[in-house]
């Protein structure tokens, strides 16, 4: 008897085993999408190809037909989306469509886990994040940087921060997004780096724009000056790495040679944009920056020097 029973209350804690991690496997293959532009519905129809229950919901309903076409469930308000699954992802136009949905669902938010991967300010999202907690939700902040095509691979690049265990928790299906990185409990911290990283695409494209105006106006082909600039880009890279630790030590070597000899050549750029009528206002602030700094004594330093200068201005 003694054996029979021991067999039994094994077969009992194995089919109580076994429906626990059929509980935690269904709870975490179900995740709502809220909003269902080109980036959102990409997002849905990864996680759907890939398995996973996935519920949406959008403010014009017909965006949804697709999804739903391919299996996934439409709820009829936000909030019926909402309470659909533990995961929500928001991925909405912006700051402004989310405060706007927050409006609908702040009564069904309690126990689920918010993941905003809109685009939006460190600040945004640490508001969005209080706001949440306020709710009992916990939230995760995203940044997404890469084209609705790239979803689900690994050419899309997933900033987060945030609610750790949160991110713990669901990081198996956010990673069927592309390549993720998670930045810290600071729900503001993948913001940063997605502001970061467009903001220097743009500095170095509408530099290059304003170069490329440059080469026109003397008569150059500009196609073929842009491929001689593809050609050697990528030599700034290691020269990124070598001003990111002098900028973190504070030691400032020759980077680009001394800003004494640098200085030199700014006049002469500054006068060839001028004469043209083309764009300088970044070569003056270079030169302005660089005055500076020689007049502080070090002109013997490189160019990553100029950013205690910066420092300096934004503290005056």
């Amino acid at each position: 008897m003694g054996h029979r029973a021991e067999v039994r209350r094994r077969a009992v804690d194995r089919r109580d085993h076994e429906r626990r991690e059929n509980d935690i496997m269904t709870t975490n293959s179900q995740v709502t999408v809220i909003g269902l532009g080109n980036m959102g519905s990409a997002i849905a129809k990864t996680l759907l190809d890939r398995g996973y229950r996935t519920t949406v919901w959008n403010r014009t309903a017909s965006r949804a037909d697709p999804l739903a076409a391919a299996g996934a469930a439409v709820a009829k308000t936000a909030s019926d989306a909402v309470a659909a699954s533990p995961l929500v992802i928001l991925c909405l136009l912006d700051s402004t469509a989310v405060d706007a949905v927050r409006e609908t669902i702040a009564g069904a938010v309690a126990g689920r886990v918010l993941v905003n991967v809109t685009s939006g300010s460190p600040a945004q999202a640490r508001s969005i994040a209080e706001w949440a907690h306020g709710q009992g939700a916990t939230y995760v902040d995203g940044g997404l940087m890469g084209d609705p095509p790239y979803i689900g691979t690994p050419t899309m690049l997933l900033s987060f921060s945030g609610d750790r265990d949160a991110w713990e928790a669901h990081r198996p299906m956010l990673e069927q997004l592309g390549t993720v990185a998670y930045y810290g409990e600071d729900p503001g911290l993948a913001g940063v780096e997605f502001m970061a990283q467009v903001a220097v695409g743009y500095e170095f494209l509408i530099g290059l724009l304003h170069t490329f105006d440059l080469v026109r106006a003397e008569g150059v082909d500009v196609a073929a000056f842009a491929e001689r600039v593809a050609g050697s880009i990528g030599g700034y890279a290691p020269l990124v790495n070598a001003f990111g630790a002098a900028v973190a030590s504070g030691e400032y070597g020759p980077d680009l040679g001394s800003l004494d000899v640098q200085a030199a050549l700014m006049d002469d750029l500054i006068s060839h944009r001028d004469s043209l009528g083309v764009d300088a206002v970044r070569m003056r602030e270079v030169k302005r920056l660089m005055d500076r700094r020689i007049a502080d004594g070090h002109g013997d330093q490189g160019f990553s020097s100029l950013f205690e200068v910066l420092g300096e201005e934004r503290a005056e």
